[in-house]
């Protein structure tokens, strides 16, 4: 154990450059003095290895030296080449670059993780976009990702949902996240988040950011609590419904939690009574017109009244033959 935390070290500030000490336990989830002693011990093996004091101290490795050892397992080496998305990566346009990585990794590895890391890639296929989800168009993607690289300003033609749908905007893009199979651009000023599926039109301005992204910006922390609110808004108002066991057999998702927390069984026969969560009535009236049947919705009027006057119009529409 402690011999792969000292070859962690290492490679933490071979790649890393300089750290302090809390930081190097927080990413080793030590204690500070477990740190300086690992410290020593790198210094008694002769690992030219220093440090300063002071606020902007911390350990560093010896400029130019840089070890081979890369102290890779098993399971490290099967979830390298695992990791290795080759759709992703060819709408980045790296995917020859990608191929080339993965040839020499696997030409460095010890005949046995190779033998593991080829296994993984024969057994393992990663097919991120769902099943009724098209292939999203992203051509300018690889604009995109060269303006995030670069810290360079871009010029875009956006869509968006609400009215005006077409609008301009300048985009200081700090970083790319792919979700579910689609692309989207971080950006300032905001910051604020773009599919890049919905960029029309694409500049690249001839400017830098001012200031770049603000120092504490964390790409992976504002996509966290951007989920966050996303799901926090989905679902603003709620239903109490009547539904059949069969037709609670087909909820999925926070409609299936809402009945197995709040369902109750009805006095007679063994239908539920439950209050499940709603985006709007628009969106609800399509969702439970999908159980047919199975439910019924006893509250808020408004979705009663709609789906009584839309059972109403296809009671009236198949009420006679087909023509």
């Amino acid at each position: 154990m402690r011999a792969s935390r000292l070859v962690q070290i290492l490679l933490l500030l071979q790649t890393r450059g300089r750290m302090t000490a809390a930081r190097l336990a927080e990413e080793l989830e030590v204690s500070v003095r477990t740190v300086y002693r690992d410290v020593e011990a790198l210094h008694a093996a002769g690992v030219p290895l220093y440090g300063d004091a002071g606020h902007a101290g911390g350990y560093q490795l010896l400029a130019g030296y840089r070890t081979r050892l890369t102290g890779l397992t098993t399971d490290e080496a099967e979830a390298l080449f695992l990791s290795g998305i080759p759709g992703p990566a060819a709408e980045l346009g790296l995917g020859s670059v990608l191929a080339a990585a993965q040839l020499k990794l696997r030409a460095s590895l010890p005949a046995e993780l190779r033998g593991h890391a080829d296994r993984m890639q024969a057994r393992f296929y990663l097919d991120a976009p769902g099943w009724y989800a098209e292939d999203d168009r992203v051509p300018h993607l690889p604009q995109v990702a060269d303006a995030v690289w670069n810290g360079t300003v871009l010029a875009v033609r956006y869509r968006r949902w609400k009215e005006p749908t077409d609008v301009d905007r300048r985009l200081e893009p700090y970083g790319l996240v792919l979700k579910a199979g689609r692309w989207y651009v971080v950006a300032g000023p905001g910051p604020r988040t773009y599919r890049i599926d919905q960029i029309l039109e694409l500049r690249t301005l001839d400017e830098e950011f001012e200031h770049g992204p603000p120092e504490d910006f964390d790409l992976a922390a504002y996509w966290r609590q951007y989920r966050a609110d996303f799901h926090a808004g989905l679902h603003r108002a709620e239903a109490v419904v009547r539904i059949s066991p069969r037709g609670a057999a087909r909820l999925t998702g926070a409609a299936a939690e809402a009945v197995a927390a709040t369902g109750r069984p009805e006095p007679a026969g063994d239908w539920i009574r439950a209050v499940l969560p709603i985006e709007t009535t628009e969106h609800a009236h399509g969702q439970f017109l999908g159980l047919g049947a199975e439910v019924e919705v006893l509250e808020p009027a408004e979705l009663r009244d709609r789906l009584r006057e839309t059972a109403r119009d296809l009671g009236a529409l198949y009420a006679t033959g087909a023509p």
